[in-house]
């Protein structure tokens, strides 16, 4: 598919409908009814989990889902409510309440819309892989301990959402562990584990949702059921408003955002996972646009925030979906349960749903990921250990913000450590043996005049590497007539830079020393054009190639110009993708 198409705002519906036949939506009406059953008892319990009722995940799923389906960028992406967001949910629920979950959700549904108009989608996949599996990983272990009371069946009051005082209180309450709770979370749990061995066509979480909760009633064991905390589930569809308060908005700012960009970098890595299990490609932008606004959407029937789930997406293709048709079916499946059979869902046992989440828990922690990254650079495992911990032990917005700024620094600390200044006149003088050097842009096939100096920057000049130029500079002990900066190796600069430059002009002019610039590549000469930089170096100071800035230095000092050695190579300037011969 060209460029330009996939740039633009048009949901894969449009395009996947051009060339759709009866063979494909038999296998998208399968797939879609396959992923709808996957998706009851997860909607259930990331909502359980979430520290709301159950008919809000249910409805998420429903609406967000059709949805992401019917406008987003990705043939098979499903959406709905995943483990990702039981953290920051149960978090802004207990300190803002259910209406400022909603308006969180809303305020988040927006920047989503607005990072897709943007076309911010490829900016979001640069988020550092230390930095997401930190987080994911945390998760992982925040939702594990956070089932524990319903797998153990704890006779303890609610869960502390704060990480050590819930080891503290499970520590206190482990005495009163149910026996009969415990059995059918670990038979869920077996179920689970075994059953695709047996059969993969009918989803193991769903399988052992039925026979959990066919024998929790046949035998009357005493298990909390959903149905005994929270009461009967509602099944109807109700239009909800959320309830705005001006004056709690900009403490939700925070928290909205968490949900933008975690829902934006997991809708996003969705579907690049589903882009290679299907050879597709997808658009990003239309993809955030698409989770904005089911985003927007959910709290108006009084769900919580969506995104792309991995898990579900990967059922979808494996079952045969390959258009967005599979994704709507799900959604309508879904439905048809939830009206149909959702009172029902009252008798699910609490044990049953925290295996199933145990389960998730565990896919979701990506351990050998995690494992594996602690073998990487220290600066890489130190992104990740205090990704991790700060979102155990703190809060996930924290995390994020923590881990994206300490990743940025460290990587500007590499990329400063690339950069180096090299006085390569020196090099030259000190140099006495015959070797033929195979560069024929190399300043040892130049004769350089006596009084001038050739410095050349290697790497990306930019504020990380700023200061290092010019303390190199100023260790300059003879000061030269004229001084030469080759920047042939530099294809970046920015405002820091520049002023870097400036400084070593004026400090030069003062010593009564004359600064060339040689070999500009294409975007250090556009970002000084037009810059009180370029006027204060003198446009006729700044070369293309090295030759040229000799013979200007030859001409200051009075000397004769010369011919470029044989064999030179013109300097090449990138700029996307093409070759500029200068």
């Amino acid at each position: 598919m060209p460029t330009s198409r996939r740039s633009v705002l048009v949901p894969k519906l449009v395009t996947s409908l051009e060339t759709y036949d009866r063979q494909q939506f038999s296998k998208d009406l399968l797939a879609g009814v396959v992923v709808g059953i996957v998706a009851l008892p997860l909607a259930i319990a990331f909502a359980i989990a979430s520290g709301v009722t159950p008919e809000r995940g249910l409805w998420t799923a429903i609406v967000a889902g059709f949805i992401v389906s019917a406008i987003g960028g990705s043939r098979v992406q499903i959406a709905g409510p995943t483990g990702a967001f039981v953290v920051i949910v149960y978090g802004i629920v207990q300190e803002h309440g259910i209406d400022g979950l909603m308006v969180a959700t809303l305020m988040a549904g927006i920047l989503l819309v607005v990072f897709g108009v943007a076309k911010l989608g490829v900016v979001i996949k640069f988020i550092p892989h230390p930095v997401v599996t930190g987080f994911t990983s945390g998760i992982a272990v925040i939702i594990f301990t956070s089932q524990l009371k319903d797998f153990f069946g704890l006779g303890m009051g609610d869960v502390p959402a704060d990480f050590l005082e819930k080891v503290a209180a499970y520590g206190h309450s482990f005495g009163s562990v149910t026996p009969a709770a415990v059995g059918v979370a670990l038979l869920a749990l077996a179920i689970i584990i075994l059953w695709p061995r047996i059969s993969t066509r009918l989803p193991s979480p769903f399988v052992a949702l039925i026979v959990t909760t066919a024998i929790v009633q046949w035998f009357d064991v005493p298990v909390e059921t959903i149905g005994s905390r929270f009461g009967e589930i509602s099944a109807s569809f109700a239009l909800t408003v959320p309830k705005f308060d001006f004056q709690h908005i900009g403490v939700l700012i925070g928290p909205a955002f968490t949900i933008a960009l975690l829902g934006g970098i997991e809708s996003l890595l969705s579907a690049v996972v589903a882009d290679g299990m299907i050879g597709g490609r997808h658009r990003s932008n239309m993809e955030l646009v698409a989770q904005g606004v089911a985003n927007i959407a959910s709290p108006f029937v009084g769900g919580i925030p969506a995104t792309g789930a991995i898990a579900r997406t990967a059922t979808n293709v494996k079952n045969g979906g390959r258009t967005p048709i599979a994704g709507i079916v799900h959604a309508l499946t879904l439905l048809v349960i939830t009206l149909a059979a959702g009172k029902w869902a009252a008798l699910i046992p609490m044990a049953t749903l925290a295996a199933i989440l145990v389960v998730v828990a565990y896919n979701m922690s990506e351990w050998r990921a995690f494992r594996a990254e602690l073998r990487s650079p220290k600066s890489d495992v130190a992104v990740l250990v205090t990704t991790f911990l700060l979102t155990v032990l703190v809060d996930l917005t924290v995390a994020i913000e923590v881990g994206m700024v300490l990743a940025a620094f460290l990587f500007i600390k590499r990329m400063s450590e690339v950069t180096n200044v090299n006085a390569v006149t020196r090099e030259v003088e000190d140099d006495n043996t015959e070797e033929v050097y195979s560069d024929p842009n190399s300043v040892r096939t130049r004769r350089v005049p006596e009084g001038v100096e050739i410095y050349e920057i290697n790497g990306p000049f930019f504020f990380g590497a700023a200061e290092l130029f010019k303390d190199t500079l100023a260790r300059v002990a003879r000061k030269p007539k004229i001084l030469i900066i080759r920047m042939r190796h530099v294809l970046a600069l920015d405002s820091t830079g520049m002023h870097a430059l400036k400084d070593v002009v004026h400090r030069s002019r003062r010593d009564g020393t004359l600064v060339l610039l040689a070999d500009v590549h294409m975007q250090p000469l556009v970002a000084l054009t037009g810059s009180p930089v370029l006027s204060e170096i003198g446009e006729d100071n700044v070369f293309g190639n090295l030759d040229d800035a000799l013979n200007r230095a030859r001409r200051e000092l009075g000397l004769a110009v010369e011919p470029p050695p044989p064999n030179v190579t013109p300097t090449v300037r990138r700029e996307s993708g093409e070759h500029e011969v200068v």
